[in-house]
């Protein structure tokens, strides 16, 4: 999620954990930690897709952000009264503040390593978008609340209430996901897709416009579903992949890390001789985030090159059509 979301989700948990008194120092550090996982977009791994895969990586992992807690708890408890005064509840907070980030990351598109250095594919539950300001509006009320006046029960029923109604909120994201998944499984069966892989994702900034992709051996299928105005079987897009190419270079290591980290879900298209990768979970075709030049072929083998990142085409007028699209059917 974005940084001001981070920061106000850090700063909630914590002060809702401690003591009243707490609540202003709570907050503050909560801040702090809420942010800190994110600072890996500092770290230069060499080349753009490295940069691109090892982000939400290391910093984001359950294991060592719980370390780390631990660690921080002890540190404060030796140095530092209000900590020494209230050491469980603290624990709770540090624990939460480090913890929550990852755990809301895993919430959009974007894969995050949660069980790094764990090799699993990494987690893209992809029920929110990257920035919801129906999630982030109650939370800044609770921080906002609990730095203003941090002791008072005004503060504690601000905080109580932010973090019910944005919970809250993540729930309904699971259903509204739940919602299209099940239509698009029904429509894939009537195409004989039932077994199709299938990545589901909200568009931008809300949660009632949803757009699914599945893949097939040709290339992919991508639709939009409202959980609002579309009642009936997704009208669905084909678009071609070159996956010959694919499997072909699926030893190159920027290749074969980017299907790692998407799932398999990228879709290639030679460029003369170059062969480019799209991540099919953010975007919209043609106009994708990510896009990486990362082989060139010279038959009959196929040569890494130094991967290169496409620029991504991002344009307001697709949102003006996608708020448009959610009050209204498919032509």
């Amino acid at each position: 999620m974005d940084s001001l979301t981070q920061i106000a989700l850090g700063s909630c948990v914590a002060a809702v954990c401690v003591p009243p008194a707490h609540r202003r120092q709570a907050a503050l550090l909560g801040i702090a930690l809420g942010t800190l996982p994110d600072l890996d977009v500092f770290v230069d791994y060499g080349d753009p897709v490295a940069n691109f895969t090892m982000h939400r990586g290391f910093s984001h992992s359950l294991f060592v952000l719980t370390g780390l807690a631990l660690l921080l708890w002890f540190a404060l408890r030796r140095w530092w009264s209000p900590v020494r005064e209230a050491p469980r509840r603290w624990l709770a907070a540090i624990l939460l503040a480090l913890l929550t980030h990852p755990l809301l990351d895993a919430h959009t598109a974007y894969g995050t390593q949660l069980f790094w250095p764990s090799t699993v594919t990494p987690a893209s539950w992809a029920t929110m978008f990257i920035i919801d300001p129906l999630y982030t509006l109650p939370l800044l009320a609770g921080m906002i609340a609990a730095l203003v006046r941090p002791a008072s029960r005004c503060a504690g029923r601000w905080l109580t209430a932010g973090l019910v109604l944005s919970t809250l909120y993540v729930g309904w994201t699971w259903t509204a996901k739940a919602i299209v998944t099940a239509n698009a499984r029904q429509t894939l069966a009537a195409q004989g897709l039932e077994d199709a892989p299938m990545f589901v994702t909200p568009t931008p900034l809300n949660t009632l416009l949803w757009r699914v992709v599945v893949r097939t051996p040709a290339g992919h299928l991508e639709g939009l579903d409202s959980v609002v105005a579309d009642d009936g079987a997704i009208e669905f897009t084909f678009h071609p992949s070159d996956n010959t190419a694919l499997a072909q270079a699926a030893d190159v290591p920027a290749a074969a890390r980017l299907q790692w980290f998407a799932g398999g879900f990228v879709s290639a298209v030679m460029e003369g001789d170059t062969l480019v990768l799209a991540d099919l979970r953010m975007g919209q075709h043609p106009n994708y985030v990510f896009c990486h030049a990362v082989a060139r072929r010279s038959n009959p083998h196929w040569y890494p090159l130094g991967p290169q990142r496409r620029p991504a085409t991002l344009r307001t007028r697709d949102l003006a059509t996608m708020w448009s699209r959610i009050w209204s059917e498919a032509p």
